[in-house]
């Protein structure tokens, strides 16, 4: 094995057991560019665990931001900006992230200096789980852990995004975002007609080329607005796909019956430092463009935050048409809204009402879901947050979970930074079904549920 490959796979292996790292090198030194790739990878992956690594990539197009100021510290919480989909950053807020361990290796050959110099990242992480079920057929319609006793590789994500400029007002810029994700939990990011085939043939692990889209950026529209074309996250939730994204390490059932992705095209305009309108068409939720029974959909949405910085609301009619059931034709309408108690405790609510219209196998009209979901946020220190989700849900017909009931959920969960480049998320859940049983196949209305699961960002 090539020596630097070996130092590796050692650093990996004492992130995972909470141990310190080796040194990269014999003296301590971090790794040149006259050093192997792996090398140099490893001796990344040290600095950042010294506190060394770069404080911010020189990814940053233009220092500062425009508007409020970020209202969340992150690290340790997943994101430092009030919760907007649709886009990676505000318009006004610079790409801040600091240079993962990959781009940071790549920054010593040629082709890593093109990509620095066209502000072109390169990035992603690992992510497996284990979990502890009273249930033993299934966790379902607890989502992405959904088989009990089990240890599950759910993701690894693949990234190469540039991110437009908005922090400048002088001319137009551009980006682009393609996430390629491997893992069990392509099951719940597939579309129909990208790759769906491998839900049909009930793969285990999977793959789905889950984000790829197009930014324009245009300064002199309001405060600027930024087009984004292709496919992209479906836009209202306080949930995500990507494990690094969340709150917790597990999903709400809302999140797990509501719209995934959309195809289509999605304007996002900064209209002044308080007010954000989105507004755009798809071909309906979780379906591709080239489907015969896409219908074409509306999104608009707006975001408010207050003058402090304490309050944000955001309601978004995500997907309206007028199209009968396909694939997941959801008529979705969402209402957010986050408070700001303190910098270290903040609240998040999720409200909506869904349906879909003459879903073949019941009555003709619609099958309605109700739900709310609330996240208390607490950070605890610089690399630790603690998280509590208390979640009501209605499956009115059971068309979206299989049973016709009313759902319950209470959820206790810590993400904790051993180093910049690796978390380590346990988690504790108490679920319920009111009128019938739910959990385990259809056994059981209650299901109790210990988890924990890792991300390792290279």
């Amino acid at each position: 094995m090539d020596a630097g490959l070996l130092r590796l796979a050692i650093a990996v292996v004492c992130l995972l057991f909470g141990l310190s790292s080796p040194p990269a090198r014999a003296d301590s030194a971090p790794a040149s560019c006259e050093d192997p790739f792996f090398s140099r990878l490893s001796g990344a992956y040290k600095s950042d665990a010294d506190g060394n690594g770069p404080a911010a990539s020189n990814l940053v197009p233009t220092q500062g931001r425009r508007g409020l100021p970020a209202p969340f510290d992150s690290p340790p919480l997943p994101s430092a900006e009030w919760q907007l989909g649709g886009v990676d950053y505000p318009i006004g807020v610079p790409d801040e992230d600091s240079r993962g361990p990959l781009q940071q290796a790549l920054g010593c050959d040629a082709f890593g200096r093109w990509m620095d110099e066209h502000r072109i990242e390169m990035l992603g992480w690992i992510n497996p789980s284990a979990n502890l079920s009273t249930s033993n057929k299934t966790n379902y319609p607890v989502s992405y852990i959904s088989h009990p006793d089990a240890l599950v590789l759910d993701q690894v994500i693949f990234r190469v995004a540039r991110m437009p400029d908005t922090v400048q007002t002088d001319h137009v810029d551009w980006g682009f975002h393609f996430d390629f994700l491997y893992g069990y939990d392509y099951r719940y990011t597939a579309a129909q007609g990208v790759v769906s085939w491998q839900l049909e043939e009930n793969k285990y692990y999977g793959y789905d080329p889950m984000i790829w889209y197009g930014d324009i950026y245009v300064p002199n529209i309001a405060q600027g607005m930024q087009i984004t074309v292709g496919r992209f996250l479906s836009l209202p939730d306080i949930e995500a796909q990507f494990a690094p994204q969340n709150y917790l390490m597990t999903h709400s059932i809302l999140y797990t019956v509501d719209p995934y992705t959309q195809m289509g095209v999605i304007t996002t305009t900064q209209l002044n430092k308080n007010w954000i309108l989105q507004a755009g068409i798809n071909c309906s939720p979780d379906t591709a463009c080239w489907e015969s029974d896409r219908s074409l959909t509306g999104s608009v949405c707006v975001r408010w935050v207050s003058d402090d910085n304490d309050d944000m609301l955001y309601p978004c009619a995500n997907s309206f048409n007028k199209g009968d059931a396909n694939y997941n034709n959801l008529q979705a309408y969402v209402l957010t809204w986050g408070h700001r108690f303190s910098q270290n405790v903040s609240t998040l609510t999720e409200a909506y009402r869904m349906w879909e219209r003459n879903v073949p196998g019941f009555l003709p009209g619609n099958t309605p879901e109700y739900g709310a979901v609330n996240y208390l946020n607490i950070k605890l220190s610089d690399k630790t947050f603690m998280s509590i989700r208390n979640e009501y849900y209605n499956d009115a017909v059971g068309q979206r979970t299989g049973f016709a009931t009313h759902y319950s959920s209470h959820t206790l969960g810590f993400t904790h930074w051993l180093t910049p480049d690796f978390q380590v998320r346990p988690e504790f859940r108490f679920d319920h079904s009111y009128d019938l049983a739910a959990y385990d196949g259809g056994r059981k209305n209650n299901q109790l549920l210990a988890a924990v699961d890792v991300i390792l960002h290279y």
